[in-house]
């Protein structure tokens, strides 16, 4: 009985939605992925995981300041570290939202080509029964169709529509070129990712720091800070060129409210594209880059290299040479150290100022003016024991003073201020220091991008495509002409397949040329 009472009540009905199982859910993934909100939102997340880039110092160009911000924020440097913000490009976040926004715009554009070209060979529709419903609409009474089409078609044309006849009617459409500037936009935003992932994989950008007189030849070895590309594979992706910086001019501006103002960098390079090239000149300037196989050498800043000659208590020369001092303000007061670890029996080391234009000021000397007018070196010194070679490498702008002491002269700190071609003895026979004069350096760029031009190529046809996406109106428009009641009625209308931009002028206009055509037996609604 139970039995009978359920079949004839039919199958019990599921109590839930249907399980998609593996491949509805992969399905639906796949829509989301693909979806234009989904573009949106991985471009904005994109363009967000770029900012600490900018405000965080990044390992490949710095190294230095990011070991000076890991002990300045003992708890906050960790959980950048951990994050990965201290090498925003490379990290495996920033990578999977590039990955996920080059694959939902493939996932994007592809599909909507073929949408576009089965448009692109479509008639234009026939007329709707009711164009008077229509949001442009025009009609009037002839006396006699005759050639009331025939001259629709014709002004149509002018206009830049595609045609389509049907019986007692002319269709017409135009704005294809909108669709195709969507595409066109979406389409150079993967053009622009590629170009960028190509330069992130195979290109490199170094800086170093040459002194005049010295050379570069182009090696890892020699660079103080290289960035490869992933795919990047050692010196033998290093086109073989070197150069020598000759000589550095600087000008600046000497009298008036911009007073101490840059007004010309130089620096007068030799180089030879491979070892057996001739050597050739070239005069570097600021976005005036050298282009050498494919690489850029670009002239990013300069400073002094006070040349100094440190002799150790037994008499031997310990240090001899130019040290590179970093400018620390706009008058050029560079700060730096000079490291003498083979001085004996005591290791020296030195660190202070080197000012261009030297004059005592309330809180001692100080640079006025960034040329070399009167150029003065301020030292103090530290001694220490010497210490045996960890092979750690050290920066060469920083002098560890954990181990060291200061020199003392008469109870106080001892500290000395040099002229060009001066001397001075240490405390404690320690040894002697001597200023002889100074050298400049200029800071080059080397960098290799081979997807430059393919990105600079995709933004601007995103500019294009977002041109034609903005400006093109997509319009239909309709002309027909039947009896109605034993009269002869033409009536115009349009739609546009957008936000409605002049389209009652542009319907007002075509009947305005029509209505010639006819008899003067006019009517409109």
């Amino acid at each position: 009985m139970r039995d009978r009472i359920a079949a004839a009540s039919g199958p019990e009905e599921p109590s839930g939605p249907p399980a998609l199982g593996l491949v509805g859910w992969l399905r639906w993934t796949w829509r989301q992925l693909t979806s234009m909100k989904t573009a949106l939102v991985l471009l904005f997340l994109l363009a967000l995981g770029a900012v600490p880039g900018s405000l965080v110092p990044q390992t490949p160009i710095d190294p230095i300041k990011v070991s000076d911000f890991l002990a300045a924020h003992k708890t906050l440097g960790p959980i950048y570290d951990k994050l990965g913000l201290f090498d925003v490009y490379k990290s495996a976040w920033f990578s999977a939202i590039y990955l996920l926004l080059f694959i939902s715009l493939i996932g994007c554009v592809v599909p909507r080509l073929s949408v576009y070209f089965r448009a692109l060979r479509a008639r234009p529709p026939k007329p709707p029964r009711n164009l008077n419903r229509l949001p442009g609409y025009q009609r009037f009474e002839v006396d006699d169709a005759g050639d009331v089409l025939a001259v629709a078609t014709r002004e149509l044309k002018r206009r830049r529509f595609r045609i389509e006849a049907y019986e007692g009617a002319v269709a017409a459409e135009r704005g294809y070129l909108r669709e195709a500037g969507n595409l066109l936009f979406h389409f150079s935003l993967i053009l622009a990712l590629v170009g960028v992932a190509w330069g992130s994989l195979f290109g490199y950008r170094g800086t170093v720091l040459v002194v005049v007189g010295n050379g570069f030849s182009n090696s890892v070895a020699q660079y103080d800070d290289f960035t490869p590309g992933r795919a990047f594979s050692g010196d033998d992706d290093l086109p073989p060129f070197s150069l020598t910086v000759k000589d550095f001019e600087a000008k600046f501006q000497q009298d008036g409210p911009q007073k101490g103002a840059a007004r010309e960098f130089k620096a007068q390079l030799a180089y030879q594209e491979t070892p057996d090239a001739p050597e050739k000149s070239y005069d570097l300037l600021v976005n005036h880059p050298l282009k050498l196989d494919g690489s850029s050498v670009y002239l990013l800043g300069h400073g002094y290299a006070p040349r100094v000659t440190v002799k150790d208590g037994q008499g031997n020369v310990a240090f001899s040479g130019p040290a590179p001092f970093l400018p620390q303000d706009t008058n050029f007061s560079s700060f730096g150290v000079i490291k003498a670890p083979d001085a004996r029996p005591m290791t020296l080391g030195f660190e202070g100022f080197f000012l261009p234009t030297a004059v005592i000021g309330q809180n001692g000397p100080v640079s006025v003016f960034p040329d070399s007018l009167n150029p003065e070196l301020v030292l103090t010194g530290y001694y220490g024991r010497p210490r045996p070679e960890t092979g750690k490498p050290e920066s060469v702008y920083q002098l560890d003073k954990s181990k060291l002491t200061q020199f003392e002269q008469n109870k106080d700190k001892w500290r000395v201020q040099l002229a060009p071609g001066q001397s001075v003895q240490l405390p404690d026979k320690a040894g002697s220091l001597t200023f002889n004069g100074y050298s400049r350096w200029v800071k080059l760029q080397i960098s290799h991008t081979p997807g430059t031009d393919l990105a600079l190529a995709g933004i601007l046809l995103a500019i294009l495509g977002l041109m034609a996406s903005l400006f093109v109106h997509p319009r239909r428009t309709w002309v027909r002409v039947r009896e109605q009641d034993g009269r002869t009625v033409v009536e115009v209308a349009g739609l546009d397949r957008g936000p409605e931009r002049g389209l009652g002028d542009e319907i007002r206009a075509i009947t305005d040329r029509l209505k010639p055509a006819g008899s003067s037996n006019e009517e409109q609604s």
